[in-house]
């Protein structure tokens, strides 16, 4: 067996930044293009203060907020000459080759677990419900939920997700599981958490003008997200959190998919999150164990990278999209990870798994 579950070379973490008063360059990209001025002006004039705000630093947040974005990313693939969109294809096709589907290699994945304890992680959004407009309705299908609660049956099963612990549970409704809300801060309260309410509050005022902007208190962070605000006004949507951010140097922004993460500066992430509840288990120095990691987003980079640097693990990106990443294979939906968690259901109850002929038909 290779390393192909354990090592991608080249990988990294998600983007991260304090919010300082300085905040350094993140994205070396070219200035945002123009267009619906107007209307992000009248907003910017009305709702900014007299703090000049960083030209660089917020650059290079909408450069980052576009580059998270597939509607982004696909027109600007449409619009790129042929021999840009061969190459994209060829990058495509190396890409895939790197991370290739957990479906299509189930047997390889299922011989590094020979012998061991599985231990499954899972993210909630994009991963365990469908990415919609409203995050309030990101309901998990009955399908995926019997697929879960038969999984954590078998195994030891934990949910790591930027909700709160109690949002979590209320979308799952499942007892058999580990539940690491916040990032994972709500298994341990970190320093820095009593600013969250009042963070939360001076947010909502500043984005209530800004079309489509929704604010969510996940008790340890707070969470902006811009999925319905249209690009002419995220330059503004940024200005003015980084206007609520300066006043506490005691947090940090960090970006996911179509959302913006307040959260305070401690060492504490998903990755930590990971490792917390491994030793929580017992399972933290064990070679006979095999943690299982499930994610879409940004903030599962951390954990994919805990695994990675581990040498043991694995580490599986739910996108339709290729992307950076230090996991080692892919799913492109939600329905896949039906599949895979059901096969490994069927492995380890020592059955016949169907994983290659489940592939050929998706495939």
């Amino acid at each position: 067996m290779t390393n192909q579950n354990v090592v991608v070379p080249g990988a990294t973490p998600a983007n991260t930044v304090a919010a300082a008063a300085k905040p350094p360059v993140l994205f070396p990209y070219p200035p945002p293009r123009g267009g619906g001025a107007s209307a992000a002006a009248a907003i910017r004039k009305k709702h900014l203060s007299q703090v000049e705000l960083p030209e660089s630093w917020t650059n290079s947040w909408l450069e980052s907020m576009k580059a998270s974005s597939p509607i982004h990313a696909k027109v600007a693939a449409s619009a790129a000459a042929v021999p840009i969109i061969e190459r994209e294809q060829n990058e495509h096709s190396a890409w895939i080759v790197r991370h290739p589907s957990a479906l299509s290699k189930f047997e390889q994945l299922m011989r590094a677990t020979k012998g061991k304890q599985i231990v499954m992680f899972l993210d909630y959004d994009g991963t365990l419900s469908p990415i919609v407009d409203d995050p309030d309705s990101a309901f998990m299908s009955d399908a995926m939920r019997a697929a879960v609660k038969e999984v954590a049956g078998c195994i030891p099963t934990a949910i790591v997700s930027g909700r709160c612990r109690s949002k979590l549970f209320d979308f799952v409704k499942l007892t058999e599981l580990y539940y690491a809300g916040s990032h994972g801060m709500d298994i341990e309260v970190p320093k820095g958490t009593k600013y969250t309410k009042k963070v939360h509050k001076a947010l909502s005022e500043k984005t209530k003008p800004i079309p489509g902007a929704k604010l969510e208190n996940n008790k340890f962070c707070v969470s902006v997200h811009f999925r319905c605000v249209d690009e002419k006004h995220w330059r503004v949507l940024v200005e003015q959190v980084w206007l609520v951010l300066k006043e506490y140097p005691m947090l940090r922004i960090t970006q996911g998919r179509k959302v913006l993460e307040i959260r305070p500066i401690i060492k504490w992430d998903k990755g930590k999150a990971l490792q917390f509840l491994l030793d929580s288990l017992g399972f933290a120095d064990s070679k006979n164990v095999l943690p299982v990691y499930i994610g879409d987003d940004l903030t599962d980079e951390d954990a994919f990278k805990v695994l990675r640097d581990r040498g043991r693990g694995i580490g599986i990106l739910v996108s339709e999209f290729p992307k950076e990443t230090n996991a080692s294979y892919f799913l492109r939906h939600p329905s896949e990870v039906i599949t895979v968690t059901s096969c490994i259901i069927i492995q380890t109850d020592g059955s016949l798994c169907a994983g290659c002929e489940i592939a050929d038909v998706i495939f």
